[in-house]
């Protein structure tokens, strides 16, 4: 057990943001001394690493405390979602450095370059990571579906989701609009609706975003199709909905 000034020293989080997380129930300390000051364990310690990569991440304590909280909530799939989120951040930083360094060298003038600037893509990945934590119609529609499916009927379906991945590997260097690639993400979201859940096409380009966001489910893809057949993916469904 650590007391609330060794675990502040230890995190760089402050002994009144500690009691604030307590008081809205965040963070509750896993007792106290005879004294009254809190103290943690390892679980709580580990459920504050969790608070502080969703503060990354820029998402309210409200929420957070209802993700990690949720009954559905998968510590393994969250980090996994983090990964991708937090490479998303790092990518939009580089692209600021990037244009920062463009403007000393060039001028404001000669640089007028506003993409940069473009956090919609995290945003939208972030929103769909979100709703993946909760209760949404979509997650409670999969539960249903999965009910008394046998282990090798999941990995069935697995697999044919995969084939149509390994479709899109095969036409990965020609342009995402096209047709043919278009007929691919028509089938995946089709797919999706039958065995899945209902695939809307805001579910399905949140899909997308999270195929391409890098992780498991980028490397997963791209084994299958082949390297940037997850890239190429997300930018077919990325025209597919409009976006």
């Amino acid at each position: 057990m650590r007391t609330v000034h060794e675990v502040s020293a230890m995190t760089g989080v402050s002994i009144r943001t500690l009691q604030y997380y307590d008081n809205i129930g965040l963070l509750h300390p896993a007792g106290h001394t005879e004294s009254g000051y809190r103290l943690y364990d390892d679980a709580s310690l580990e459920r504050l690493q969790q608070i502080l990569l969703f503060r990354e991440l820029e998402f309210p304590l409200k929420d957070i405390r209802e993700i990690i909280d949720s009954p559905d909530f998968d510590r393994g799939r969250a980090l996994e979602q983090q990964i991708a989120l937090l490479k998303l951040k790092k990518e939009h930083i580089e692209n600021l450095i990037d244009l920062a360094q463009g403007l000393k060298a060039m001028g404001v003038k000669h640089l007028m370059d506003f993409e940069p600037f473009d956090t919609s893509r995290m945003d939208e990945y972030a929103a769909q990571a979100k709703a993946s934590w909760g209760k949404t119609p979509e997650y409670r529609e999969y539960e249903e579906k999965a009910k008394g499916r046998t282990q090798a009927e999941n990995a069935a379906l697995h697999n044919a989701m995969m084939g149509i991945f390994a479709e899109m590997g095969e036409i990965r260097h020609e342009d995402p609009s096209g047709p043919q690639a278009q007929d691919l993400v028509r089938k995946l979201q089709a797919f999706i609706s039958e065995h899945l859940y209902t695939c809307s096409d805001d579910v399905l380009y949140g899909l997308g975003l999270m195929h391409a966001g890098g992780g498991d489910f980028t490397q997963g893809i791209d084994r299958c199709g082949g390297d940037g057949t997850a890239e190429f993916a997300y930018q077919a469904i990325r025209a597919y909905c409009g976006k």
